[in-house]
């Protein structure tokens, strides 16, 4: 996440860098004194959230954010109370004082980088949902191809994949399951990504059928099966779970 900052106090300034350099997800883009260069730099670098003081060198940044073109966070860090409403106004995402608490100033950050993220799954997730129906070539129904027949299912009565050592066995809505002999992944290419979610290596979940994620690191599906969300998926499941509030 690109971060750009706005204050005139070079020791204050130097505290917000090492409190920034600590989260990982973040990267700072540039930072400016005055509102003349934060405009222009702003424009260039495309920062997807500013931590910016209210009273700069040149004058008020709220004259620069009420009329910049960008879409990114704002939060005020300021020593300043009387501007919560204006701030509010503007459509900042948060507003603190100073002096600075590092641990609201990383809440705040992380509340907002988890929205950003949600964000972008749902246009994720749209962008693809248009491009597959462009054309309309989507594909409702799936070949299971066993040792002894081809089964065609629905996709949408797949409740989950499960993978283990080369087969992938299909859990189904009427209580039936399907084995084939082909791993989870080549059905991961074909299983609509609007639906499905790889939620562990071994595992691939519609969501249609999720019940409850629980915190333990697993979900609870509609017909009752627990299965694992792995720590590398963790945070895709919340995401997900998230977008849907």
């Amino acid at each position: 996440m690109k971060v750009y900052i706005m204050e005139d106090e070079i020791n204050i300034l130097k505290y917000i860098l090492s409190l920034l350099d600590k989260i990982p997800y973040l990267q700072v883009v540039g930072y400016a004194a005055d509102v003349g260069k934060a405009q222009i730099e702003i424009s260039r670098y495309q920062p997807e959230l500013i931590l910016a003081d209210i009273q700069l060198k040149d004058g008020n940044s709220f004259s620069l954010l009420s009329t910049l073109e960008t879409n990114a966070y704002v939060i005020f860090i300021t020593a300043y109370n009387q501007y919560a409403i204006d701030a509010l106004n503007i459509g900042a995402f948060a507003y603190l004082l100073k002096p600075i608490d590092p641990s609201a100033l990383e809440e705040t950050i992380d509340r907002c980088y988890r929205k950003d993220q949600a964000y972008k799954f749902n246009q994720q997730q749209a962008e693809i949902a248009a491009t597959r129906y462009k054309g309309a070539t989507q594909t409702d129904r799936v070949a299971l191809k066993s040792l002894d027949f081809t089964q065609i299912v629905p996709i949408n009565d797949i409740i989950y994949c499960q993978s283990d050592k080369g087969y992938t066995t299909f859990f189904l809505n009427d209580g039936s399951k399907v084995m084939v002999s082909k791993i989870l992944k080549e059905y991961e290419s074909i299983l609509p990504e609007t639906i499905f979610i790889r939620c562990h290596q071994s595992y691939l979940a519609n969501t249609v059928y999720i019940r409850k994620y629980f915190k333990d690191g697993y979900l609870e599906m509609t017909n009752g099966d627990q299965i694992p969300v792995s720590d590398r998926k963790r945070q895709v499941i919340i995401d997900y779970i998230e977008s849907m509030g």
